[in-house]
């Protein structure tokens, strides 16, 4: 199908464009930006006045559930969920069950995936096996099924001799590997930052120690086997300097910042709000503000959405006993372009965060609407505002700390492929 898409305003980071361009798609790629091809005739206008063009948003971290998990998200509601929020292709954590550890199971979601055609599915692989952190997973087979890195997701890894096995391997091959950096031990039983909200409410802590232990750990076996290393989640300023230093030393490092910490504290937490119940925990206003200055200078290369959506009966409980997580892939555009104007930064930049920095993290050549580009696309409307609530969401997870938020900018259109697989 060849779709015109006109009057929009073009916002393309990689190719540093920012203007009123229309886009021509002819045979599910990018055709022509501006001027027509030759020949040129459209079965489909899309008129995109008053409207931003972009390429489709790219989320280096959305749980879908499946498998094992299907009570809390289908595969079917989380990629609805997906292209409501302008998302055309995700990165997919292994800590489904069973784990993506053994190659028949990535390949069944990839199927699943492409037979729902409605976002691109990345596969994660487990480090190891169970993500039990004993065994390392045959990351050859995981990576010819699909995957296209490896991590332990939200399971420990006490064992530092065998991450440190997996790093020489994944470094051996050129694998990507992923970690969130959180020492077990210090973490234990932890619900809620180590501060003045968890004291008041006796809340059991997770102290910004456990992170940043961790993440010296890793960043210094890095340095000894070389592999190219991405850190999730970031969650402290202390850990942001770390890594500042780290990208300075050279070091082949990459991190992300879960989208929920660049806008909330654990003040946020009030009197035992679940929804607040979050991995990492919220921290304070001064590692927030860390975050978003370590954000602005490139230290942290992309925000994700950190999906996790969970039932209602896990999440009404009490703090300490609900399950963590919350829905976050269709607000993850409206809370990067709230950041964006907070923090006076242009949409060219605030959108790479979520565009082509989380392609080339993931290794894959998208991100962009450069001329021969698969034609994955959002326009969106940045004027337009919205409530969330429980009704207004596709993810059949409902429970976000934003819930009752007023935000601004909604997603009119998703293509995938050239195809309209949204139409708001």
């Amino acid at each position: 199908m060849n779709i015109h898409i006109k009057n929009g305003r073009l916002i393309d980071p990689k190719n540093k464009i920012d203007a009123l361009q229309d886009v021509f798609i002819v045979a599910r790629k990018i055709a022509a930006i501006g001027i027509a091809p030759s020949s040129f005739v459209a079965d489909k206008i899309i008129d995109a006045s008053g409207l931003i063009v972009m390429p489709g948003l790219i989320d280096l971290a959305a749980r879908l559930r499946e498998p094992g998990y299907e009570y809390m998200a289908t595969l079917e509601s989380e990629m609805q969920a997906a292209v409501a929020g302008g998302v055309t292709s995700l990165a997919c954590p292994p800590d489904t069950d069973p784990p993506l550890d053994e190659p028949g199971l990535v390949e069944m979601l990839k199927h699943r995936a492409r037979s729902l055609n409605q976002c691109r599915v990345f596969p994660i692989g487990a480090l190891t096996y169970g993500l039990k952190g004993a065994e390392l997973t045959e990351m050859i087979e995981l990576t010819d099924a699909g995957c296209k890195a490896f991590s332990q997701a939200d399971a420990p890894l006490i064992d530092t001799r065998v991450l440190m096995r997996a790093m020489q391997y994944a470094a051996t091959f050129g694998y990507r590997v992923w970690l969130r950096p959180q020492d077990s031990f210090l973490a234990k039983n932890g619900v809620a930052h180590d501060g003045e909200i968890a004291t008041r409410l006796g809340l059991p802590s997770i102290p910004v120690v456990a992170e940043t232990t961790a993440l010296a750990t890793i960043l210094q076996l890095a340095r000894t086997t070389g592999v190219t290393l991405h850190i999730c989640h970031i969650s402290s300023a202390a850990s942001v300097e770390m890594l500042r230093t780290a990208k300075r030393e050279g070091l082949p490092v990459t991190c992300d910042v879960d989208i929920n910490h660049l806008h909330l504290t654990e003040m946020d937490i009030g009197y035992f709000d679940a929804n607040c119940h979050l991995v990492p925990p919220l921290r304070s206003l001064r590692d927030k503000d860390g975050l978003r200055a370590g954000l602005l200078d490139g230290t942290i290369d992309a925000v994700c959405s950190n999906h996790s959506p969970v039932d209602d009966d896990a999440k009404q409980l009490p703090f300490a006993e609900a399950e963590a997580g919350a829905t976050g892939i269709e607000l993850l555009l409206p809370l990067v372009l709230k950041w964006a104007e907070q923090a006076k930064v242009p949409l060219l930049d605030a959108l790479s965060r979520v565009t082509i920095h989380p392609a080339q993290i993931l290794g894959q050549k998208m991100g962009h609407l450069t001329v021969g580009a698969h034609a994955d696309l959002c326009v969106f409307d940045p004027k337009a505002s919205w409530k969330v609530a429980p009704s207004a969401l596709k993810s059949q997870g409902k429970n976000t700390p934003f819930n009752g938020y007023e935000m601004q900018g909604r997603v009119r259109y998703t293509l995938l492929d050239g195809q309209v697989v949204y139409q708001g």
